[in-house]
């Protein structure tokens, strides 16, 4: 997988952690550079742990699978983009202006259980996981920093089309992965 795949997918993985955050940023008030740098902290932190986790899950059953491990990757890309872009239709759910540990690490969580299938995908194509959880992982936080920003400036206005965009990219590198498989024999 080429780094700009990997960018990608990292962009596209972070827009559930950008839409939290604008929401986040829309329910802060005055925003400081700490507000900030907790949700990329956070957020960026668990986009990289969780494919991690997946990587290590993914690679212990990797024999098993090897034969459809195309097809897995498809299925579960595919999964989460359709996900993300049905959530992107959806009205948004309240969010609080805490920074409090429990209420970031259940948004830390909930937002990057699509990462730890992400994660599981890589095993199967061979992906260098150190450069993977290091793009995701600052990606997501420069998108969640961002989000904060923008969540105060500009409102909820940008959060479904994030949602959407990232869904849509996960499904085309999800079909991309089938179609090299398939027919090119990658």
């Amino acid at each position: 997988m080429s780094l700009i795949e990997l960018f990608l997918i990292g962009i596209s993985l972070s827009m559930d952690a950008f839409a939290v955050s604008i929401c986040k940023g829309l329910s802060v008030g005055a925003i400081k550079p700490k507000h900030m740098a907790l949700a990329g902290i956070w957020f960026g932190g668990f986009q990289a742990l969780m494919p991690l986790i997946g990587y290590l899950l993914g690679s212990t059953f990797e024999q098993y699978i090897t034969s459809i491990d195309h097809w897995v990757a498809f299925i579960l890309l595919g999964i989460i983009g359709f996900n993300m872009i049905k959530e992107s239709r959806e009205d948004g759910e309240e969010q609080n202006a805490s920074f409090a540990f429990k209420a970031m690490l259940v948004l830390a969580i909930a937002t990057s259980i699509d990462a730890l299938a992400v994660g599981i995908t890589f095993a199967f194509l061979y992906v260098d996981i150190i450069t993977a959880i290091s793009i995701i992982g600052v990606t997501t936080f420069a998108f969640s920093a961002a989000g904060i920003k923008i969540g105060s400036v500009f409102g909820a206005k940008y959060k479904s089309k994030a949602e959407f965009f990232g869904g849509a990219v996960l499904i085309a590198l999800g079909a991309k992965i089938l179609i090299e498989h398939l027919f090119f024999g990658g």
